[in-house]
C-alpha cells in the first residue's frame, strides 16, 4: 500500500473521530503520525488475538471430538454441563454450547464489558461451528489417555482463547460474578460449580466416569494455567513511562480502573543525578491484560511495565464493574 493511500485511510478514520468529538477536522503531520501508529498497533493486535482464538478453537474441538465425546467423558464448567446434557438427551454438543453459554455471555457483558462479550461470542460460536462441520478422528479408547490428553487439548484451547481476549467457557464469568456477590475468591466459586457438575455426573452416568472426568478437569486446568503463563485472577501492574499522565488518564477514563501514583527516581549507567518520575500502579483482571498492553503500546511503546500475580484483592475499584470498556 502506498503512503498516499495509507494517509487517506488514516485521515478517514481520524476525521470521523474528530467529527464525533466536535474537534477540528484538519490533520496535522504529528496527528497523522500518531494516529497511524495507533491504527497499525490496533490491526496487529486484532490479528494476533484472532489467531490465538482460532488456534484455541481448533485445539478444544480436537480434544472434545477425538477424546472426550467418543468415550462419554465430561469436563468442568459450561463445557461439562453441555457434554453431560448431550450424553443424556442426544442433542448436538454444538447447539448446547451456544444455548447454555448465552446467559454467561450476557453476564460477561454486564460484569466485564462489551469487548470481552463480543470476543467470547466469536470464540464460542466458532467452536460450535467447528464441532458441527468438522469431524476429527478418534485417537484412542484408553480411558487414562483420554482423560489426560482430552483435558490437555481442551485446556490448551481455553488458554489460547483467554490470551486472545475471549473465552470458550462461561464458567469463569459466573465465578467472577459470584465472588463479587458472595465475597468468595474466584477459585472457590469455580470449585463449587464443578463439585455440583461432577456430583451430577456420578449420579446420572457412573462413579467411574465422574472420576475420570475429574482427572480430565485437572489436566485441563493445569494446561490452561501453563498456556496463560500462570496468570492469576488479578494482576498488579507497575508502569514507568515519560508519558505517565496520558497512561494514567487512559486507565482511569478508558478502562475505568483506579491507579496509585508513586513518586520515584530513575537513573542508569554511571549517571549520578537521578531524575524524578511518577510511577503508576494499578490492579486489573487477567481478562483485561490484553487491552491494557495494547493501550500502553499506543501511547508509549518504550514504557517499562512490570506485572505480578495477585491471589485476591479487597476494596478499591477492582471488583466494581467498569462503566465503560
Amino acid at each position: 500500500m502506498t503512503s498516499i493511500w495509507k494517509r487517506r485511510i488514516i485521515e478517514a478514520f481520524l476525521s470521523q473521530k474528530l467529527k464525533r468529538s466536535k474537534q477540528v477536522s484538519n490533520i496535522t503531520p504529528s496527528q497523522f503520525k500518531k494516529e497511524y501508529a495507533r491504527f497499525k498497533i490496533s490491526i496487529i493486535s486484532l490479528i494476533k488475538d484472532m489467531g490465538l482464538i482460532t488456534m484455541g478453537v481448533i485445539a478444544a474441538a480436537f480434544g472434545l471430538e477425538s477424546f472426550l465425546l467418543p468415550n462419554m467423558f465430561i469436563d468442568g464448567g459450561v463445557t461439562g454441563i453441555s457434554l453431560l446434557v448431550s450424553e443424556l438427551t442426544g442433542l448436538p454438543l454444538s447447539l448446547l454450547l451456544l444455548l447454555i453459554n448465552i446467559p454467561f455471555i450476557f453476564l460477561g457483558w454486564k460484569v466485564i464489558g462489551r469487548r470481552f462479550a463480543i470476543r467470547a461470542t466469536i470464540a464460542i460460536t466458532a467452536l460450535a461451528l467447528t464441532l458441527f462441520f468438522v469431524e476429527f478422528p478418534e485417537v484412542t479408547q484408553d480411558k487414562l489417555l483420554v482423560s489426560v490428553f482430552g483435558g490437555f487439548f481442551l485446556g490448551a484451547g481455553i488458554g489460547l482463547s483467554v490470551r486472545g481476549g475471549g473465552v470458550l467457557d462461561g464458567t469463569e464469568v459466573l465465578a467472577i460474578f459470584m465472588s463479587k456477590k458472595l465475597g468468595t475468591t474466584v477459585g472457590d466459586a469455580i470449585t463449587i460449580i464443578n463439585i455440583i457438575i461432577f456430583s451430577a455426573a456420578a449420579y446420572l452416568l457412573s462413579i467411574e466416569t465422574a472420576l475420570y472426568s475429574m482427572l480430565t478437569y485437572l489436566a485441563a486446568s493445569r494446561t490452561l494455567d501453563f498456556v496463560i503463563e500462570g496468570i492469576e485472577e488479578y494482576t498488579g501492574v507497575t508502569i514507568i513511562s515519560e508519558y505517565n499522565q496520558e497512561i494514567r488518564t487512559m486507565i482511569t477514563e478508558k478502562m475505568r480502573r483506579g491507579v496509585t501514583i508513586y513518586q520515584g527516581k530513575q537513573g542508569y549507567g554511571i549517571q549520578k543525578n537521578l531524575e524524578n518520575i511518577d510511577i503508576i500502579y494499578t490492579v486489573i483482571t487477567r481478562l483485561e491484560i490484553s487491552k491494557l498492553n495494547n493501550e500502553i503500546e499506543k501511547i508509549d511503546p518504550k514504557a517499562f511495565v512490570i506485572m505480578h500475580s495477585i491471589n485476591d484483592t479487597r476494596g478499591g475499584m477492582i471488583k466494581k464493574r467498569p462503566t465503560a470498556y
